[in-house]
């Protein structure tokens, strides 16, 4: 990161938010996206609540596009379609940054995170209280990319399984969140090395998705194609 960029975090009702960006009103642009796809989800599901609490795919709708993107990678990797929300709302606010004239524009919403930039971007990978956690990161290079993190022990999000960080890589973050969700599901049980292999073969089987990494009772399995890691000084 460097001095010349903007960055502003702030809360939308219970999520977290922090956008970052080469244009200061890329910032509000980010900003005005997130709070009408919000709304517009919000809508939409007064009006159709299965989308809210179902664990399994639903009929994709044609609008609004944000519930559209959710069923759809909802879908691909088998959660319900909530399990896509925080990914969705920031591929959105990335796309209207990038159409503003941001070169550099990164979306974190709840800790998914949608990113496009010119220059290298280093984000460091939370796990609650665990030993490991913001003690190390990832040097984004290629973009864009969508990055999403599944706890069964820190998170607020629901999860069948109970690694500590389940992560996962992909060309957005709606399928990032998606898929994620679906890999820390698939992480359980007595023996750390099965639990580790059956989220890779989770995470695998799911199509779009280039790479995961995975932090389960003291050990780390990773696959697929993921970026740099790198030490973050706490």
């Amino acid at each position: 990161m460097t001095k010349n960029l903007h960055k502003v975090s702030f809360l939308i009702k219970e999520t977290h938010c922090t956008v970052i960006s080469d244009l200061q009103h890329g910032i509000q642009v980010a900003v005005e996206s997130i709070k009408r796809n919000r709304k517009e989800l919000e809508i939409f599901i007064n009006a159709n609540p299965n989308f809210l609490y179902s664990l399994k795919p639903t009929v994709v709708p044609e609008k609004p596009l944000v519930a559209k993107m959710m069923a759809e990678s909802a879908f691909k990797a088998r959660v319900g379609p909530m399990a896509a929300v925080a990914g969705a709302i920031a591929d959105l606010a990335l796309a209207e940054m990038i159409t503003s004239g941001c070169m550099v524009a990164v979306v974190e919403d709840g800790g998914e995170i949608a990113a496009q930039s010119n220059m290298p971007i280093d984000v460091a990978l939370s796990a609650g209280d665990d030993p490991l956690s913001k003690r190390f990161g990832f040097r984004l290079a290629e973009f864009p990319i969508g990055i999403a993190t599944s706890s069964g022990r820190f998170s607020h999000a629901l999860s069948f399984g109970d690694a500590e960080a389940a992560t996962v890589f992909c060309g957005n973050a709606t399928l990032a969140d998606a898929a994620a969700t679906a890999v820390g599901n698939a992480v359980k049980g007595e023996n750390v090395k099965a639990a580790i292999k059956a989220g890779i073969r989770r995470g695998l089987s799911i199509e779009g998705v280039e790479g995961m990494l995975i932090m389960y009772k003291g050990q780390i399995g990773t696959a697929g194609k993921i970026p740099q890691l790198i030490n973050i000084e706490p």
